[in-house]
């Protein structure tokens, strides 16, 4: 391959000591959560957000409230938005069907999909009120019919944030906290005095938050191991460098540390939109936080052909990808690790992250390799279940099964299905005799 890089980002080894940081501080806050419950989420919300209320839970008439504050244009807006999230995730629910396969004579197999009785919902919103998660977490949980939904959301300078406020209620959540950061996630993961546990724990949030919930893991389900926003664009002299430098920048405002990649054929669409994003960061009103990410994190990466860009991509596994070339429908066709595509110049991550209607918790750090993103499904559980219904099916497959289990050395297991064949079978069978 002839890959050439015209812009690097932070070494691999600077990201480690900043993971193992981050690491040390929530093995120690969780711990602390574990043990006094209540009072340590409340220290740890004073420390962190400068926020101490009576009750972190919402009343109905404090979420009434809060809701009413909000512009009845916004109110709209979010119901749009939510339309388009439930329609898809209620088809996606729709494709999951409960099955029963007769597989032999008498024997009959099925699975069913149940939904998980409680999951906590993290709602992002210390620095920017995320509306949007919301519906991708509460609202898709609700169409898979989960029976107990709580959604937590950080104070926003010093209140709970109307509009996020609304669209967790809108979206369906059964409770609404207040709450940010490592004390929201560890308080619905282990429960308090006032917080019973949930089963499960969606949603992303920063370093701490992604760090929590992967330490979680095992006591509780998660969505996914999920780190920074991350972009790559996918881009051939088709486009254009404001085109390209919006898409990049536009994901790197999220936070101080959300890879940018550019992968590029075109040498002069490079440059150009290296220039082009120099340019924006002098008028971008995010710029100080997306200057930190381009910095620090930024990628431009020329490749030969369209090959090679296929290759480096599927490598990165980028969270977002934005391919405009042309050969959408081919990236489409053979890309295999990312979190979600983006195929041509007529659409943009911003829409997927908002609005469209796919979800936008999707896998960040090379994660999409084993998994897709939040999606309906992953608040279903698919439990299988067998019945025999006739003698001979029970005695027939009773003899496969002993002389498997004597196989492997099980005496126990064999006499399993020893005791049905010579219960059901046409004949007495001596014991042991089954599994000889």
């Amino acid at each position: 391959m002839a890959i050439h890089y015209l812009k690097t980002g932070k070494p691999d080894t600077e990201r480690s000591q900043e993971d193992a940081k981050v690491r040390a501080t929530v093995e120690s806050i969780l711990g602390d959560i574990g043990a006094r419950g209540d009072a340590a989420v409340r220290e740890l919300s004073e420390k962190f957000d400068s926020f101490s209320p009576a009750s972190f839970r919402l009343s109905a008439d404090e979420i009434q409230a809060l809701i009413a504050r909000v512009p009845a244009r916004d109110l709209e807006d979010i119901r749009f938005a939510q339309d388009q999230v439930r329609n898809f995730a209620q088809a996606q629910r729709d494709s999951m069907t409960d099955i029963e396969v007769e597989t032999l004579p008498g024997v009959f197999l099925g699975h069913k999909n149940i939904p998980l009785r409680s999951v906590g919902c993290y709602v992002p919103g210390g620095k920017f009120p995320m509306v949007a998660s919301a519906h991708m977490s509460v609202l898709t949980a609700a169409v898979a019919g989960v029976g107990r939904i709580i959604a937590a959301t950080p104070p926003f300078r010093g209140a709970p944030n109307p509009a996020v406020i609304a669209a967790m209620h809108m979206a369906g959540a059964h409770e609404i906290y207040v709450m940010g950061g490592i004390q929201a996630i560890g308080a619905m993961a282990l429960g308090t005095e006032t917080i019973a546990p949930v089963d499960m724990l969606v949603g992303p949030g920063n370093a701490f938050v992604a760090e929590a919930k992967r330490q979680l893991y095992g006591r509780v389900g998660i969505d996914l191991f999920a780190g920074p926003t991350e972009t790559m664009v996918i881009a051939d002299d088709t486009v254009d460098a404001e085109l390209c430098a919006t898409d990049l920048l536009g994901q790197a405002e999220h936070g101080y540390n959300s890879p940018a990649v550019l992968l590029t054929t075109s040498r002069a669409l490079a440059e150009a939109t290296l220039a082009e994003i120099a340019r924006l960061l002098q008028i971008l009103p995010t710029a100080e936080t997306a200057r930190k990410s381009w910095e620090d994190y930024g990628e431009v990466i020329l490749c030969d052909s369209h090959d090679e860009m296929l290759a480096v991509a599927n490598d990165i596994a980028s969270e977002h990808v934005q391919v405009m070339t042309d050969r959408d429908d081919w990236y489409l066709e053979n890309m295999h690790s990312y979190g979600a595509l983006f195929l041509g110049p007529r659409t943009n991550v911003a829409n997927g992250d908002k609005v469209i209607g796919t979800n936008h918790t999707l896998p960040t750090k090379k994660a999409g390799r084993y998994t897709g993103g939040l999606w309906v499904g992953k608040f279903l559980k698919t439990h299988s279940y067998q019945r025999i219904t006739t003698d001979e099916a029970a005695a027939r497959i009773g003899a496969y099964g002993s002389r498997l289990c004597m196989l492997e050395g099980f005496v126990g297991h064999a006499e399993q299905c020893n005791i049905r064949v010579r219960r059901y079978g046409k004949r007495n069978i001596p014991y042991g005799e089954a599994a000889e």
